[in-house]
């Protein structure tokens, strides 16, 4: 009688670990060997100490040294309900977040204080709120769940005016895409599968750009991004597996659908279970492009490579499922990969050897939605 369940317990025992064993195959394969450390701590020091290292700070940002050191600093806690987005101004010194209480923070990140808090006008979950480039912190652009696209004006990002609607899709608009250096212009995209360009100088800001297909079916959109090395292009993805990349000067509808080149696993081409792009976002020099997928992993595109061409690299070990996932890159030359996950945790990836080499509790027992890296110093 006692036999029975102790064979049980030992047959249960080693199937936990031949499945262990099999996970933890999975996740090492398609990785490589670290490569050495770029950045050697001690040298650099005794540089900086000799003035002979101008650029200590934004090396050390891309240092995995660094990384490996995150801990939680601070804690900013004034939002009801989940908190969607994140963004630092330009230089660095406030956050704006945003969320399902409809209202838009802006911190003094250092002093753990809010410095505005305001309604940001939206009717339903806020996705986004982002500073527009090189205008003194007096512009957030905001999009929603209500489909509206709306700027709010302020006044050096401490004192509150008003938002204004200047867009409007005709389904939840989730992710903006900032044109670098222009306090004016930026896209939005949606599950209306339309993509706007917004040009604050104009008496009509919202202009269609595209409204993206696969054959004659829309293609509703979670995620755009601009590339920073060519402010004509730009990536989307969404409801199916591709990530789309047009060039706004050549969008002929007649030829294919006005797509430049689009990039997927191959093994997700003919996939017979729903597959949903959450995130794309370009690399610091528009080389490379990363997509987070629903229910899978995230992939390395590089997208100067021809249309349809292969991924390059692979990341494994988050989860993706519960909600809209961003995926970002962090260092100054875009040397890692970093992503929250439905289990609450940060991980991070180098990324030419798509290992996982930091990993961090973000949000005890609850999900990391975003992750927003400082535009100089080694803080996210």
């Amino acid at each position: 009688p006692r036999a029975g369940p102790q064979g049980s317990g030992g047959n249960h025992e080693q199937y936990s670990l031949e499945e262990d064993q099999a996970l933890e195959e999975w996740v090492s394969s398609e990785t490589s060997a670290l490569p050495r450390p770029r950045w050697q701590v001690v040298t650099a020091l005794h540089q900086r100490q000799l003035g002979s290292r101008p650029r200590f700070v934004y090396e050390a940002c891309g240092a995995r040294a660094f990384v490996q050191r995150f801990r939680l600093q601070y804690r900013l806690a004034d939002h009801v309900g989940c908190v969607n987005t994140v963004h630092f101004n330009q230089r660095g010194t406030r956050l704006a977040s945003s969320g399902d209480d409809l209202k838009v923070i802006v911190w003094d990140w250092v002093r753990q204080r809010p410095v505005l808090n305001f309604e940001s006008g939206h009717t339903n979950n806020v996705f986004q709120a982002k500073f527009l480039p090189n205008c003194g912190d007096s512009t957030l652009a905001m999009c929603a769940r209500d489909g509206q696209v709306r700027v709010a004006e302020l006044i050096n990002a401490s004192y509150f005016n008003n938002t204004k609607c200047v867009a409007q899709h005709r389904g939840p608009a989730h992710k903006l895409a900032l044109e670098p250096d222009s306090p004016y212009k930026f896209l939005t995209s949606g599950e209306d599968a339309v993509v706007f360009t917004i040009d604050l100088r104009q008496d009509r800001p919202a202009s269609k750009v595209v409204v993206t297909r696969e054959n004659d079916k829309k293609v509703g959109l979670y995620t755009i991004s601009m590339n920073p090395a060519n402010i004509y292009q730009f990536a989307v993805g969404g409801h199916d597996q591709f990530v789309r990349i047009y060039d706004q000067r050549r969008i002929d509808k007649k030829e294919n659908n006005g797509v430049l080149k689009k990039f997927t696993p191959h093994h997700l081409v003919y996939c017979d279970f729903p597959t949903n792009i959450t995130c794309v976002v370009y690399s610091h020099d528009g080389t490379e492009l990363l997509a987070s997928y629903n229910d899978e992993d995230i992939y390395l595109f590089n997208s100067s490579l021809s249309d349809g061409a292969q991924y390059v690299k692979r990341y494994k070990g988050h989860r993706n499922n519960d909600t809209i996932k961003c995926v970002n890159f962090y260092g100054p030359r875009s040397e890692f990969v970093v992503s929250g996950s439905d289990c609450g945790h940060v991980f991070f990836w180098e990324k030419s050897s798509s290992q996982i080499i930091q990993f961090m509790e973000g949000d005890r027992g609850d999900i990391v939605n975003c992750l927003e890296p400082h535009p100089y110093l080694p803080v996210l």
